[in-house]
């Protein structure tokens, strides 16, 4: 409907920009066929179209451009979806490009073009004429801008979840649990503030995502991880992706950075494991009749949970008002294997009134952590050029081998805890990254008995 509707579109606009829309029969010829059309896309290369075909502006290079945007009934350009793996395609075919102002930064990612932003489409025909050139358009890379985001002192206590979140920052799965009210989605919410920038690389292409699912990033977080949130009333759809035009669900829009799910056992089953696949793969396969769409996922997940439905379990001064029966069927909303795919279970202990209220120096601040975990990302790109959390299997022998003495820890726990082989490996990677936030070259005891430690849940269960 409205690629259909572009007719009038482009009609107003011609006029309204002081150009002649033809009299007799115009044909566009939206070529291939089969590939279905959708959006306001088109109008800005279709009015191109007809002015060139009817002489009202003669451009002999015609072939070296592309035009991509809506037009408003005025002849102003609108923004669109998909610019930035336009602007790529573009540059790599050696063509330059004409987007909307307000697309000129989404654009711009893809630096190393001719790319060309217009308000107008009168402006656009100046250039083509040269009567009044447009500039090309750059992008100055944003710093960091911790400043913008909660910060890691504003939490009182938590030493434990501090820690496990600052080990979490190496990208490794981080599930709180607690009762409410004890700070696990401020934490959560602080993750951002210790999680080095995006490369230039992983921004491009984490814009890219957003570009097609129609998303806007603010500038000044651009080359800050994502951080994603969905409701639990989402559906299973609107996480994978999906629909008529298949779209870039949560978990691909939270590609390269988090996936926050605040009180983990009221999603949905179905909607918890889709999220098994993309942990592991790295990506979502969305089939449909006229193909296969693969869509990139690889996503950290960040979750928090009460121990219970009424939230009290366990606590040491408030009585839990739920049966035993009722705390398993909210615990076995949880399966198994998703439960496995967490590399910390941490509890998320109620604090004292003196130390929520005390006026005592401020914690350690997210910039200190930052530099930390920034410190022990680099030795791990270093050492192996990927982080300790994408590590495979066949990878943990050369990157972290195990002396005897650790060896027999965590097979005695392994057996003790009844663990699967995944949750060792999750146990090693995470005592890998524990050793490298100390500048440690070789694993030692207390890392594999501390990442021990961050496995609560597998305690519980048992």
């Amino acid at each position: 409907m409205a690629v259909r509707e572009s007719k009038e579109r482009v009609r107003s606009a011609l006029i309204n920009s002081g150009f002649e829309f033809p009299n007799r029969r115009v044909t566009i010829n939206l070529a291939p066929a089969d590939l279905p059309k959708q959006g306001g896309r088109y109008d800005l290369a279709i009015a191109m179209g007809i002015l060139c075909a009817t002489g009202q502006i003669e451009v002999p290079t015609l072939h070296e451009f592309e035009f991509l945007g809506e037009l408003a009934l005025t002849g102003e350009l609108r923004p669109v979806s998909g610019v930035l793996p336009t602007a790529i395609a573009c540059i790599k075919d050696g063509l330059s490009l004409f987007v909307p102002y307000d697309s000129r930064h989404e654009a711009s990612l893809a630096s190393d073009g001719v790319i060309f932003a217009a308000k107008h489409l009168s402006e656009i025909c100046q250039h083509l004429k040269e009567l009044q050139k447009l500039e090309a358009i750059s992008f100055q890379i944003p710093e960091k801008q911790l400043h913008n985001l909660p910060d890691l002192s504003e939490v009182k206590g938590q030493h434990q979840a501090r820690r496990a979140l600052e080990l979490a920052a190496g990208r490794h799965n981080l599930l709180f649990y607690g009762p409410p009210g004890t700070g696990k989605s401020m934490l959560a919410a602080r993750l951002p503030s210790i999680i080095p920038p995006l490369t230039q690389e992983e921004t491009v292409e984490v814009a890219s995502i957003y570009s097609l699912a129609g998303v806007t990033r603010e500038m000044s977080l651009l080359f800050s991880a994502p951080f994603r949130a969905p409701h639990h009333t989402a559906s299973a759809v609107s996480l994978v992706g999906g629909g008529t035009h298949p779209r870039p669900g949560e978990i691909s829009l939270a590609h390269r950075g988090v996936l926050f799910y605040f009180e983990l056992p009221e999603y949905a089953r179905s909607v918890l494991e889709v999220l098994r696949e993309p942990i592991e793969s790295g990506e979502i396969r969305i089939s449909r009749a006229n193909g296969t769409l693969t869509f990139p996922s690889q996503f950290q997940l960040l979750a928090a949970m009460n121990p219970c439905p009424c939230g009290y379990a366990g606590h040491p001064t408030v009585s839990c008002s739920d049966t035993l029966q009722q705390i398993a069927q909210y615990r076995r909303k949880l399966s198994g294997p998703l439960l496995d795919r967490f590399d910390l279970h941490v509890e998320v202990s109620s604090q004292s009134g003196a130390v929520l209220l005390s006026n005592a120096e401020p914690a350690e601040t997210s910039l200190s952590v930052y530099e930390r975990v920034s410190l022990a990302r680099d030795k791990q790109y270093q050492r192996q050029g990927k982080l300790n959390s994408e590590l495979k299997p066949n990878e943990l022998n050369t990157f972290c081998p195990l002396n005897s003495e650790i060896q027999k820890i965590l097979e005695s726990a392994m057996d003790r805890l009844a663990l699967s082989a995944r949750a060792a490996h999750r146990i090693v990677k995470v005592a890998r990254t524990l050793a490298d936030l100390e500048n440690q070259d070789d694993l030692q005891l207390k890392h594999i008995t501390e990442a021990l430690a961050y496995r609560g849940m597998d305690r519980r269960s048992t």
